[in-house]
């Protein structure tokens, strides 16, 4: 098949988190069974800075924004055998930032996405690249599938393009002001209830899941979440509508990337086999960030955005505690300033025992991965997760909440139903995610039972190449609706 992907981010041309690499790591798994992949991305400023060779390319593409035609010139670089093709406009991507700054998004947001959008297929058209499929990645090219549906449904270069549309986190749904729809150049006609209006708003993440063929989201449990009140984010109704053309598929771990065998950035390398490396990794982290070196004591490591979602409110209650307990601390992350706050307060009151890095740092987060005995993941919601994933495939034990990706892959002593790799609460409260803390250290006192975990968690399977297959099938599905071959 031909398959193109559009999304605002790819790993390692620009990231702000999971979605980027999701956008890389499942179209190499495409093209390892034969597809033609190729990937469409703005080209920001971040992408000439990370030096990746980017060649000019001869077309380009004008489209009308609020009004004023705007050019996009094709631009393009590879990653490994997949061609990826930049849209550049300096004017809306040329800046410091892929969406806003610390002060809030870019207010014209609306049009910046709107002109990737249209680029996408009008560039396409001036290729004379048909892609079978076109799977596109949350609200940023949601409006990809509206035009399809709505401005283009009588184009025949589109007619038996199929379209997915894949939801990663549904609290980021593209909310504008309804006067953004004339500087988006949108009909009035689609701005009702049916459409894209959104309590009065225009909502461009609910506009592609209306429009798309097919709808995915990253995890079984996430998928069956946000169709309800609680966790809808105010879209469960509309998500209802389609419940028959949505699916939860859980996200892939880049084996290649994540391999404390191979892993460049880790102090020594170790397997499954042959565990010993990581005792060096424990130690070396704990000086690494100025911690007592002590290999009986356990590590809890956290690399995270430091934000509500992530349950960083029930960390902050238990700092204190866990400040007093038999146990250590190292997190890298940055975010909320209340966050920053909590954690720079106890380390000055002198809890010896909690380590934190502001920010993010590439060559550290491995460090932690390897060289922490549990993996801290207290998410209120958690569309997928991939630092669980990472960690069983470090030998790193998760202790997470019971949600979104993290019910669908880390399993408790106590789910009987389930081979146990990690340690699971449910309800949402700092005595919840303590209780399973200390249940985590007890059983990491007996070490028999503990190398089990370690062994399970490392042996796991949750490469691309399970996920793949459940995507091509959709693929599969997406292209008969249009009358295609699959």
């Amino acid at each position: 098949m031909k398959i193109l992907f559009v999304a605002s981010e790819v790993t390692p041309f620009a990231k702000t988190g999971g979605l980027a690499d999701v956008a890389s790591a499942l179209p190499k798994t495409l093209k390892t069974l034969g597809h033609d992949v190729r990937i469409m991305m703005p080209f920001y400023s971040v992408v000439e800075r990370g030096g990746v060779a980017v060649r000019k390319g001869r077309k380009s593409a004008s489209v009308m924004v609020d009004g004023v035609e705007k050019k996009g010139f094709l631009r393009q670089a590879s990653l490994g055998e997949i061609p990826v093709y930049l849209i550049e406009n300096k004017e809306y991507f040329a800046r410091e930032e892929l969406y806003g700054t610390p002060s809030g998004d870019y207010p014209d947001n609306a049009q910046r996405f709107s002109f990737f959008c249209r680029c996408v297929l009008e560039l396409l058209k001036k290729m004379d690249f048909r892609p079978d499929i076109i799977h596109c990645h949350d609200w940023q090219t949601a409006l990809i599938p509206h035009y399809l549906k709505h401005e283009r449904k009588n184009d025949p270069f589109f007619t038996r393009t199929g379209v997915i549309f894949t939801i990663h986190n549904l609290a980021y749904q593209g909310l504008f002001p309804k006067e953004e729809l004339a500087t988006m150049g949108l009909s009035k006609e689609c701005f009702n209830i049916d459409g894209l209006e959104f309590y009065g708003k225009v909502n461009l993440l609910k506009g592609g899941i209306l429009s798309a063929d097919l709808v995915t989201t990253v995890s079984e449990a996430y998928c069956r979440e946000i169709q309800t009140p609680e966790m809808g984010c105010g879209l469960h109704g509309v998500l209802q509508t389609r419940k028959d053309d949505l699916v939860g598929i859980l996200n892939g771990l880049d084996y290649e990337e994540w391999n404390p065998a191979m892993d460049r950035e880790i102090m020594k390398n170790y397997s499954h086999a042959s565990l010993s490396g990581k005792m060096v990794d424990k130690i070396g982290l704990q000086r690494l960030v100025g911690l007592a070196s002590a290999p009986e004591i356990p590590v809890f490591g956290m690399v995270s955005r430091m934000v509500a979602q992530k349950g960083f409110d029930l960390i902050a209650e238990l700092l204190p505690v866990i400040a007093k307990a038999p146990m250590q601390l190292v997190l890298l992350g940055n975010g909320e300033e209340r966050y920053v706050k909590a954690f720079n307060d106890i380390k000055a009151a002198g809890a010896r025992n909690i380590a934190f890095t502001s920010g993010f740092d590439h060559s550290l987060a491995p460090k932690i991965y390897a060289g922490s005995d549990m993996f801290l993941m207290p998410s209120f919601f958690e569309p997928c997760g991939l630092g669980q994933l990472i960690a069983m495939r470090y030998g790193t034990v998760p202790v997470v909440r019971r949600t979104g990706g993290l019910a669908d892959s880390v399993f408790d002593p106590r789910d009987n139903d389930k081979t146990p790799n990690g340690f699971v609460f449910d309800e949402y409260s700092a005595e919840a995610l303590w209780e399973a803390i200390n249940r985590a250290v007890t059983a990491y006192q007996d070490k028999a039972f503990w190398k089990k975990l370690m062994r399970r968690g490392m042996s796991s399977d949750y490469s691309w190449q399970n996920s793949v297959h459940k995507y091509l099938e959709l693929y599969r599905k997406a292209l008969l609706r249009k009358g295609g071959e699959a």
